[in-house]
């Protein structure tokens, strides 16, 4: 080796030790981008918890890391606008990103293919589906084809549609899907079925999803199958969610560190169930299997070991949903006149019969086969004569009492423990500023999870960088974000989390002691009870333009809406009681808002660090104070958000000295007591 080569063999040498330790292997900084749309102003029927479960899920992908853009009540030109602004956003974001979309509103299929429906749509018939509605399929494809790591697209659609009430019928629900590599869908109802309607403030999809991004540590995949058995358990298993997904890669919302505490009930379970069949289960462990496996193998092989159990009607309604929903997917996919005249042989009037027709008639097909034709192959048998007066209910709902499905056991029966007491989403102060998401106060995150250290930083995230704290720190003078009130001299901030350190205050960053704020080293922070995070989701640019370009209206208790029109907002206080202390945003086109800390605490914002009325309580997880079984004794407990639990029947003060309101008028946990509820497509009462 010459000397000029050796030289140069030592300097790469020296290059290589001098780099810090970790740096040849570390992996490439990982983008998240998120949309979220809540879409509740609808003129054929309001959606009430619609944009406050959009701007919860915005909050938590915030938390998670993803840079967010979001807003509600959007018409059709605005829907397209948003969606073309996004799909740019992730073609500039480069090939290692994962993509969340969240869409919240009404939902229709047509054809096999799903849509999205703006609150201006008129959609009186079938026909004016198309016209009317947004296309879903249109928007997915462009996104999976950007070649990003993920594409998680989550339709909180599937709900009974006031939509299309003359001309030929609708299936109900949405339509099943096979996504493309690299994407995941996800329904907040099984394919062909609904979720009844949600009282706020928020829906019970919404708010298990929400949980289960927050629990950290767990892969994709099982976030979605435990969001399942979570609504299953809220709503006494008359809404089953599903997903299907083919992202390849892993993917983690939150890491938990090594001391964090195990992750209870399913996902050990599911472990070590490994791949038991069904029949090496009790009836209860088996239908808990069945339903996180979620495929039609499962609930097949539930029936055929337990036929006559009380859990096989309700079992034979998902089996006869799955099965029409598989059979006229291949149907559609074929697209051909045999596999139209074999679906309608087997479903005369199921609910996708009139698609079968539309497609046969383009086709230019009989709509009667010929006396002998080549009946199409679907891969698995006929339905049974049982499945049939499920399917030709055509909107079908798994709490109908048509189905005469058995009483929830004496027991309440959960398939994941229920949230600690202090974990609940209290509801969102009103949105303030044409197209703007809600807000709601930040529930902070444990700090045994964390955002995983490969996770780019999204730019003026100010839920990101305070996951862990009480206490909003705000770093950043960023568009639409105001900067926060500092607390007084002498005020305790919480610990910093080791990505937002503690501005001007003594003390290494990430330290794990409160620190006490000196004169000199005032904080840009807003103190909020029980950790608000006052951060704006930004809007896509065109919607931004012409928020700033239309005047809204800023009366008390008033939602801006497209146009300058306004309606009361069913999300926070009554029409007079807007929070004190509200400032907009200075040069902010979306006029948004946070909470000022300056004057006395009022009647209707109470003084941090202190319980708000009764009436004013956020509430858990089930958006009700609940009663539910304790593991070790099987006994009911009741319990309320940030109070002591108390032996069920034993009174509550409130801040009056007054007792619980009567058994009457006490809310209930969906599946803890025999529930009764207004079927959406009957009107009938359904106990669940």
């Amino acid at each position: 080796m010459t000397v000029p080569r050796i030289t140069r063999f030592l300097l790469l040498l020296l290059s290589i030790t001098l780099l810090p330790a970790g740096a040849l292997w570390a992996q490439p900084m990982q983008k998240r981008i998120g949309l979220v749309i809540g879409n509740g102003d609808y003129k054929a029927g309001r959606l009430p918890t619609a944009a406050n479960d959009a701007g919860l899920l915005a909050q938590t992908l915030q938390a998670a890391g993803f840079d967010v853009i979001g807003a509600r009540d959007l018409d059709g030109d605005a829907m397209r606008q948003t969606f073309r602004d996004f799909v740019e956003k992730v073609s500039a974001a480069g090939p290692d990103t994962v993509v969340f979309v969240y869409l919240s509103g009404y939902g229709l299929q047509l054809e096999g293919d799903n849509y999205f429906v703006p609150v201006d749509a008129r959609i009186g018939k079938d026909l004016d589906v198309p016209i009317q509605a947004l296309r879903l399929n249109d928007y997915v494809r462009p996104l999976g084809a950007l070649g990003a790591k993920a594409v998680v697209v989550v339709l909180d659609t599937a709900r009974d549609s006031p939509f299309a009430k003359s001309g030929q019928p609708l299936a109900g629900g949405m339509a099943l899907v096979e996504p493309t590599p690299g994407v995941m869908i996800a329904f907040n109802a099984a394919p062909g079925t609904i979720a009844p309607g949600s009282e706020p403030p928020y829906g019970v999809y919404a708010q298990a999803l929400a949980e289960m991004i927050r629990e950290g540590g767990l892969p994709l995949v099982t976030v979605f199958d435990r969001v399942r058995l979570r609504v299953n358990d809220l709503t006494g298993g008359s809404v089953i969610p599903w997903h299907a997904s083919k992202v390849e890669t892993s993917f983690e919302f939150f890491e938990r560190a090594p001391d964090a505490p195990a992750l209870e009930a399913s996902h050990q379970i599911s472990s070590a169930r490994g791949d038991r069949a069904i029949r090496d289960f009790s009836a209860e462990d088996a239908y808990h299997a069945a339903l996180e496996r979620d495929t039609l193998r499962g609930y097949l092989e539930f029936l055929d070991v337990y036929p006559e159990h009380p859990l096989a009607r309700r079992v034979r309604g998902i089996v006869a949903a799955r099965r029409e929903a598989i059979t006229w997917r291949r149907s559609r996919e074929a697209d051909t006149p045999e596999a139209y005249w074999s679906y309608l042989d087997r479903y005369p009037n199921g609910p996708h019969s009139y698609d079968a027709r539309r497609r046969l008639s383009y086709l230019t097909a009989p709509p009667l086969p010929p006396p002998t034709y080549a009946a199409f192959d679907y891969g698995l048998p006929p339905p049974p004569r049982d499945e049939i007066v499920f399917i030709e209910r055509r909107v079908v709902f798994f709490g109908d009492p048509f189905f005469r499905f058995a009483p929830p056991p004496p027991s309440p029966v959960f398939f994941l423990p229920p949230p600690p007491p202090p974990f609940f989403f209290p509801p969102p102060p009103p949105p303030v500023g044409l197209f703007i998401l809600p807000a709601p106060a930040f529930v902070v995150i444990p700090l045994y999870v964390r955002s995983p250290a490969y996770v780019a930083p999204p730019p003026n995230n100010v839920v990101f960088n305070n996951i862990h704290n009480t206490t909003v720190i705000n770093n950043f003078a960023a568009p639409g974000v105001a900067p926060a009130a500092a607390p007084a001299a002498g005020a305790i901030v919480p610990a910093a989390s080791p990505v937002a350190p503690v501005v001007g205050a003594p003390g290494a960053p990430g330290a794990s002691t409160p620190t006490r704020i000196g004169a000199a080293g005032v904080v840009a922070a807003t103190a909020a009870a029980a950790g608000v995070a006052a951060a704006v989701v930004a809007l896509p640019p065109s919607l931004a333009k012409r928020a700033a370009a239309q005047p809204v209206s800023t009366s008390p208790g008033a939602t801006p809406q497209p146009g300058g029109a306004t309606n009361a907002s069913t999300s926070g206080p009554p029409t007079g009681q807007q929070p004190v202390g509200t400032r907009t945003l200075p040069g902010s086109p979306q006029g948004a808002a946070l909470p000022s800390q300056s004057g006395p605490p009022s009647a209707t914002q109470p003084a941090a660090g202190t319980s708000p009325p009764p009436s004013a309580q956020p509430r858990l997880l089930n958006a009700q104070p609940s009663t539910t079984a304790l593991p070790s004794t099987g006994q009911a407990s009741t319990f309320l958000p940030n109070r002591p639990a108390t032996p069920q029947g034993s009174a509550l003060p409130n801040s009056t000295g007054a007792s619980n309101p009567p058994p009457g008028a006490q809310p209930r946990l969906p599946n803890a007591q025999p529930s009764t509820t207004a079927l959406p497509s009957t009107g009938q009462a359904s106990t669940f």
